[in-house]
């Protein structure tokens, strides 16, 4: 026996259907858009800071530059050179003994009021400078080239020499001490809670709140490692060895937790199949449970890292946020990381570090955006169906 339909029910729900549907299509449209928007934006600003105007000039290594570096060269150029320039002869001269006497044309880094200029953007320069750059421009002596020095430089109060490389290997560091203090002890409590936890209030306890440390806001996992690290232990405030172990707290519950969802994945058949044959279960779980869980274990874990990476509300309140030009020469030494090196270069009030800021984030984008893509290929590739 077949039940009525009302035809305007019917009607009035699949309208409902429709709106529903049409209100998620909208959602997911802003939700693009928004995301379309701010990649464009940060590429428009950030792009520029990939290339640097040079200027073409006469250097001549006379012991005078020893004690007044700018004779070195043209004198109507020094107020469009780098002063990081004026720097660099005399170290070139101590290195280089045999240049004393010598003249040559080299490109040298134009400062970064010529270079925001001869890429259109805002800039301070003078009447009288903007025709010396105008003719410069016209006799061939300036040009644009690729930014190395972006790449190879540390932090720098000229924005013409400003780079990224002390991040970089300081973003290194914290994320080798994070993935070694996190992963082991994130699988292991995984496994434990996963195949040997009895079943009791005190493991529900603990699950609880290990699904509460990975929803907390980062800042809270700041002041924690301020407390235990800094205050308790004593370690150097600044270090890659805080910073890595704050951080490592923090990616602690998200390996946690993606290690138990992989661990559960694994039929119960893969189980009662080695125990029949005689496993004991720790052999079990090391021979057969987590070399199948690995591909969900390390999706989980770099996730956890790409998010750690990108974090830096924790790593302001254990100070790694000061002007630290060098890169760090051990786990203890003061370091800065990426995501600290913008928010550094934002707060400038120089318009140069417009561009290096939206360059940084260029940078650690496609880091996050690399890591993300590593952990949906390991799970494409490795992933298992039962």
């Amino acid at each position: 026996m077949s039940m009525p339909i009302d035809p305007r029910s019917l009607r009035k729900r699949k309208n409902k259907e429709s709106q529903f549907k049409a209100l998620s299509y909208m959602a997911i449209a802003v939700a693009g858009i928004f995301l379309v928007v701010f990649f464009a934006d940060i590429i428009r600003q950030g792009y520029t800071a990939f290339m640097q105007t040079e200027i073409r000039t006469n250097v001549t290594f006379s012991q005078s530059i020893l004690d007044d570096p700018r004779s070195a060269l043209d004198r109507k150029l020094i107020p469009l050179v780098s002063r990081g320039v004026t720097r660099i002869l005399p170290m070139q001269l101590r290195e280089n003994p045999q240049l004393l006497g010598t003249t040559s044309e080299v490109w040298v880094l134009a400062n970064a009021e010529v270079d925001q200029y001869i890429k259109g953007k805002p800039n301070r320069l003078k009447p009288k400078e903007i025709a010396l750059v105008d003719e410069l421009v016209a006799e061939g002596s300036i040009k644009k080239a690729f930014n190395v020095g972006f790449f190879t430089n540390g932090d720098s109060k000229l924005a013409e020499m400003a780079g990224i490389l002390s991040a970089a290997v300081g973003t290194l560091y914290l994320l080798g001490i994070t993935f070694i203090f996190s992963f082991p002890a994130g699988v292991m409590a995984a496994i434990y809670l996963e195949e040997f936890a009895p079943d009791n209030r005190l493991m529900h306890i603990v699950e609880v709140n290990i699904n509460n440390l990975a929803a907390i806001p980062s800042i809270l996992f700041g002041l924690l490692g301020l407390a235990i690290f800094i205050n308790f232990m004593g370690l150097p405030r600044s270090s890659a060895l805080v910073g890595g172990l704050t951080l490592a707290l923090m990616t602690l519950p998200v390996i946690i937790i993606s290690t138990r969802a992989a661990i559960r994945a694994i039929p119960d058949s893969i189980r009662e199949g080695a125990l029949a044959l005689g496993a004991t279960h720790w052999q079990v779980v090391w021979d057969h449970i987590l070399p199948l869980s690995l591909p969900g274990i390390l999706t989980g874990t770099i996730i956890g890292l790409a998010r750690a990476i990108g974090e830096t509300a924790p790593l302001l309140i254990i100070g790694m946020v000061a002007y630290i030009q060098d890169m760090p020469r051990g786990l203890t030494s003061a370091a800065t990381v990426l995501p600290a090196q913008i928010y550094v270069w934002s707060s400038e009030s120089i318009r140069a570090f417009t561009e290096r800021t939206s360059a940084g984030i260029i940078v650690l984008l496609v880091v996050l955006l690399s890591m993300n893509a590593l952990a949906i290929l390991l799970r494409n590739k490795y992933e298992r169906k039962w």
